[in-house]
């Protein structure tokens, strides 16, 4: 049956403090314009990065949920994954994928592994074997510079020059997705800024965007920035159009936040902003890399 709205299914975690995960994927896509259709793999007090959070691992039902989709004959536009609860979860998202490839079926993992430096405490090692799976069957990703390093067996290193930043995009390219997308890049000097940096293997062009640092770090920013990304590229976007447009609207919202006394565990102002999605992107900011 025709659906004039575009479909995603969202494999993500639910956490009831923080706005990360569906809480942020759900608003972000639907303002859009684009139904999102959660298929969440873990129900969580808080994120995280909350002491003493309790989680429901919902490992066991994924796979009825997605057989009763299969039922209803669904289609989806986009399936994009996540938080995974455990490593065990890598093969139901690739079971989800499976059931539901089409031609035009836009893939999309965000390999949620770790962040500055380190993997979550709460993840397994055997996660970050399974990820490297997962991502053979993406045609976007979008890891952070720790979790590019972890896909890679790299060393993390904080000051990473940007022709090396570059290699490791065509090398996880060259696992599988079309499009590899590394978010905190940094730029010198150091905590002057920071840049989302991006290689489409099907033209071979790199993208790069930047914007001002802010010495503040908000959960989420992660799922908002990928879910801003999907949904530009569903709505017929270009890939730096939607970096573009991604990075200025976590840049404001990162901006609205930080003048506010505030626990920053809470995630940026998320309500503040969402309106800004209608707002034209800002020409000239992306640039092409040599």
């Amino acid at each position: 049956m025709y659906n004039p709205i575009k479909k995603v299914a969202a494999v993500h975690d639910l956490s009831g403090i923080g706005r990360v995960s569906l809480t942020s994927v759900i608003p972000i896509l639907s303002s859009m314009g684009a139904q999102v259709c959660p298929l969440p793999t873990a129900v969580l007090s808080s994120h995280t990065q909350y002491p003493d959070f309790y989680k429901v691992d919902l490992s066991e039902h994924l796979l009825p949920f997605i057989n009763h989709w299969k039922q209803l004959e669904l289609k989806f536009d986009a399936i994009y994954s996540g938080y995974l609860a455990s490593a065990a979860q890598v093969e139901i998202v690739e079971h989800l994928i499976d059931t539901f490839y089409h031609k035009k079926l836009l893939v999309v993992v965000d390999p949620v592994m770790g962040d500055n430096g380190s993997r979550y405490a709460s993840l397994g090692e055997d996660l970050v074997d399974e990820m490297k799976r997962l991502i053979q069957k993406a045609d976007i990703i979008t890891p952070n510079l720790t979790e590019a390093a972890l896909l890679l067996d790299e060393p993390y290193n904080e000051e990473i020059e940007q022709e090396v930043v570059k290699d490791w995009l065509v090398r996880l390219s060259e696992k599988g997705p079309r499009t590899v997308i590394i978010t905190s890049a940094p730029e010198k000097p150091k905590n002057k800024s920071t840049s989302v940096i991006a290689y489409e293997s099907i033209t071979k062009r790199f993208w790069k965007v930047s914007c001002h640092y802010l010495p503040a770090n908000y959960p989420g920013t992660g799922d908002s920035f990928t879910s801003v990304v999907t949904g530009a590229i569903l709505q017929g976007d270009s890939l730096p159009i939607a970096l573009d447009r991604a990075v200025q609207f976590i840049s404001y919202g990162v901006r609205a936040t930080f003048g506010h006394s505030y626990d920053t565990r809470e995630g940026i102002v998320l309500e503040r902003i969402l309106k800004n999605l209608d707002n034209p992107v800002t020409m000239g900011t992306y640039e092409l890399l040599d």
